[in-house]
């Protein structure tokens, strides 16, 4: 061999042996901190032996003694599992993110920690039952358990090893009581109702009079979409389900209500760097068992929120061995990693689901602040004020001055679409989170409900956020509980930012009292679905709750998609599943017609063919889907954008099938007229017509133009992203942490409800986070799954494992009998003290 070539090999070779040395290396620092699962370990501050059983898919059944015992195995286990995912939640809920990730989260630190979180819940845990407070230490001892076992970077976590690459991450702390409760502070933020509408209606009102605006809100349709609770009214201080109130006939429904603006994207608390909340939302509905095959009530459900990696849940059991007063927990179900019990699932006796309720229960006040006062009924009042100190890696300490009024903390400053107007300089936001309240203890309360009575009485102590709650049991009893502090005001409906300098608007010291929130047991109709549409009309039921709702096209088609199952019965788990999975677009029908009559010519027309036979599924293979959803991108864009600011402009879902519904009954409404266009007054069929050749050229751009081989799920799809390092912006990172893309069916107000945001692409932004089907006749035949898998560890098999199940509607088995979990079990943890 020439020496040329004899000196080429040897350098690659070289190369070649550096490249495994560097694999080898990574590999083993990526196992270095994958739980141990197998064997037996002790565990400081036990008192009796634990038994941890994990099936194919990771998903531990932690079975104890005493409930003290169960609960620091609970933290014990997600430590193992998501210690660095709780730990970036804590510094998330504390407004610290800067300590891992430098100056690139300092805006969002800024927000956070003017509104408070971890203020407000250092303040709530001493309020908390003492039994909470147990359990929550409990719980924190078993997470530092394994940090005192864990204390290399290389032990905790591969995230660990590259902030320490980076210089940031450093050494995490003692896990405490108040790390588990800031959390539901930022579920409470994902879920807080209509925040945004009442910012986007004053960032409108900057470009269009007050009436156009209002256009944009249209009243809930309670004549073709019904409310959850469809009977009873308050009688004598309390909801009575068999009340009836006076009802007119057809009426003109109240306008629907507005909100308020962005926060920085890392926000986003289920997948922190999107920043978008459209398709937040959730489906769950229950059926007596007068109509299931087992003679019981099936029960399901799928929340809603932006998709992460590893997923916002994570599955277990947690089980005593003896049913006792002194340990009551035998429950299977969701979990949040960072905080003990489990918040969606099955006990042995019932079952419950969470939908977003959705009540306003935060208003923007404008204030006028001069110095270090604002002005409140003629006199001026000091503002609360608090120095923060924000450290940054890599940086200098940042100092930001907080200030507040008697409505809450100053946020123009670091949420920059909360504008003041008018007379006012500054902008306060009064929300119920900001107040101590009871919400973990509500949460060991339905870990241990036996029955109705019980339920009720812990859905009484959840105060944020407020949720639809369905309930079945082994009895056979179905139920409905709206919960929650939701806010009474002096005066306004919470639509649009108020004054707060005149005292006219304040909230009454106390809210709805709880013993007057709708409230159903055992319907007439046999059946419950919420599906964040409104609860009750207005007409039956005085106090407000909000007037923005979501607008009843999921729930309307798994009414409908009920009473067909109803009549064909009996009902099994198989026809839920097939609900959840259901993509059917509720807008077509009013849509499409009117895009037929649309006089087009050109290839646009070989496209608009498509709809003609279509069924109006939106199944991952399906042409006209991906075409209709094209179209409708573009109708909203071609309409709305030249009027709206960048920051109200429409992202797609129910209220804009409302608008565009009124509109297409409206030719010549100037909604339809581009504003750029000088010398042209465009109408509805102008707009139309350019939506169809725009989405036609579009997708033959992306597609091919073959008309009949496009599909959704080309379009739609699914990027897992890791709820940190995942945008990192450092592309090796990315790879490491992030997985996908997935095609997935559906779309925004579809029962599958996968969402997409118009102004940006079909790329899915919010998704059924999870699904659960209880079976109360055998609650060891329920069926469950996760978007992700149990496992925060890249590489680990758990990591993402349930995710091509998820994206194909598949569910696995939700075991719960100590006999079925121990089969399953394909490792065994013994914890001894």
């Amino acid at each position: 061999m020439p020496w040329p070539l004899r000196w080429s090999a040897r350098v690659l070779t070289v190369l070649l042996a550096l490249v495994l040395v560097l694999a080898g290396v990574l590999v083993y620092t990526v196992r270095k901190s994958f739980p141990q699962v197998d064997g037996s370990l002790r565990l400081p501050g036990l008192t009796g032996t634990v038994e941890i059983y994990r099936d194919k898919s990771g998903i531990p059944h932690i079975y104890a003694d005493s409930a003290a015992d169960l609960f620091l195995a609970q933290g014990f286990v997600h430590a193992q599992d998501r210690f660095y995912e709780m730990d970036f939640r804590r510094h998330m809920t504390a407004g610290r993110l800067s300590e891992l990730y430098g100056a690139a989260t300092l805006d969002t630190d800024k927000a956070l920690r003017t509104m408070g979180w971890r203020r407000v819940a250092e303040r709530e845990v001493p309020e908390l039952a003492q039994e909470t407070k147990g359990y929550l230490d409990a719980y924190a001892k078993g997470v530092n358990a394994w940090l005192s076992a864990n204390p290399n970077a290389s032990d905790r976590s591969l995230e660990y090893s590259i902030l320490k690459l980076q210089g940031g991450g450093g050494t995490p702390e003692k896990w405490t009581p108040v790390d588990s409760v800031a959390w539901l502070k930022a579920m409470a933020w994902d879920l807080r109702s209509n925040v945004e509408d009442e910012i986007d209606r004053a960032l409108a009102l900057t470009e269009l009079p007050r009436e156009r605006v209002e256009q944009l809100y249209p009243g809930y349709p309670y004549d073709r979409h019904l409310p959850i609770v469809n009977e009873g009214a308050v009688v004598q201080g309390r909801f009575d389900q068999r009340a009836e109130p006076r009802l007119r006939g057809n009426r003109a429904l109240a306008d629907a209500a507005d909100t308020l603006g962005d926060l920085p994207d890392t926000l986003g608390t289920g997948s922190p760097g999107t920043g978008d909340r459209s398709g937040l939302g959730s489906n769950s509905w229950v059926i007596s068992g007068e109509y299931t095959t087992g003679g019981k009530p099936l029960l399901a459900n799928d929340p809603h929120l932006s998709p992460g990696l590893p997923s916002v849940w994570y599955q277990a059991g947690l089980h005593c061995r003896k049913l006792t007063a002194e340990c009551p927990y035998d429950v299977t179900g969701f979990t949040f990693s960072g905080v003990p019990g489990v918040i969606i699932g099955q006990t042995d006796k019932i079952a419950w689901g969470f939908t977003n309720l959705g009540p306003d229960v935060a208003d923007l006040f404008l204030e006028q602040v001069d110095g270090d006062t604002y002005l409140y009924k003629g006199s001026r009042l000091p503002l609360e004020t608090r120095q923060e100190k924000i450290k940054v890696a890599g940086g200098a300490t940042v100092t930001l001055t907080v200030r507040a009024t008697r409505h809450g903390p100053l946020i123009n400053q670091v949420i920059p679409t909360a504008k003041p107007s008018g007379e006012a300089n500054a902008v306060a936001l009064q929300w119920t989170a900001l107040t101590p309240g009871r919400t973990v203890d509500a949460i060991f309360a339905l870990n241990k409900a036996a029955d109705w009575q019980e339920f009720k009485a812990a859905a009484a102590l959840f105060d944020v956020p407020a949720q639809n709650l369905v309930y079945a049991d082994t009895s056979g009893k179905i139920g409905y509980q709206a919960p929650g502090r939701i806010p009474v005001r002096a005066n306004g409906d919470g639509t649009w930012p108020v004054p707060g300098w005149t005292g006219e608007y304040e909230w009454n010291a106390a809210p709805i009292p709880y013993d007057q929130l709708p409230s159903v047991e055992d319907p007439a109709d046999g059946f419950i679905v919420t599906a964040n549409n409104a609860v009750i009309d207005p007409e039956r039921y005085k106090p407000l709750l909000t007037k923005d709702w979501s607008y009843g096209y999921r729930s309307e088609r798994i009414r409908t998609l009920l009473k067909e199952a109803i009549k064909k019965g009996p009902i099994d788990t198989g026809t839920m599943a097939r609900i959840q999975q259901d993509t059917y677009n509720g807008f077509a029908d009013t849509l499409v017609p009117a895009l037929m009559e649309v006089d087009l010519a050109g290839p646009s027309v070989q496209a608009r063919d498509l709809l003609k036979t279509w069924d109006r599924m939106q199944g991952v293979d399906s042409a006209p889907a991906a075409y209709f959803n094209a179209v409708w991108r573009h109708v909203l864009t071609l309409t709305f954008n030249d009027d709206l600011p960048a920051a109200a402009r429409p992202a797609g879902g129910d209220r804009w099938y409302e608008v565009v519904r009124r509109l297409l009954e409206a030719p010549e409404d100037p909604f339809w007229d581009d504003v750029t266009t000088r010398e042209v007054a465009e109408t509805r069929d102008d707009i139309l017509r350019q939506a169809m050749a725009s989405a036609h050229q579009e997708l033959a751009d992306r597609l091919g133009t073959d008309v009949k081989a496009w599909r959704w799920g080309d379009l739609h799809r699914l990027e897992l992203v890791n709820g940190s390092l995942g945008t990192s912006g450092i592309g090796p990172v990315e790879a490491l942490f992030n997985r996908g893309p997935l095609p997935v069916a559906g779309g925004k107000d579809a029962v599958n409800a996968t969402g997409w945001n118009v102004q940006n692409d079909y790329a899915i932004t919010a998704v059924p986070s999870m699904r659960m089907i209880a079976d109360l006749s055998d609650l060891n035949q329920s069926r469950w799954i996760n978007l992700t898998g149990a496992s925060g560890h890249a590489f680990h098999d758990n990591y993402w494992d349930q995710a091509e199940a998820w994206a194909r509607g598949e569910l696995l088995p939700m075991r719960s009998k100590p006999e079925s979990v121990r089969k399953a079990a394909v490792h065994t943890l013994k914890l001894t003290p």
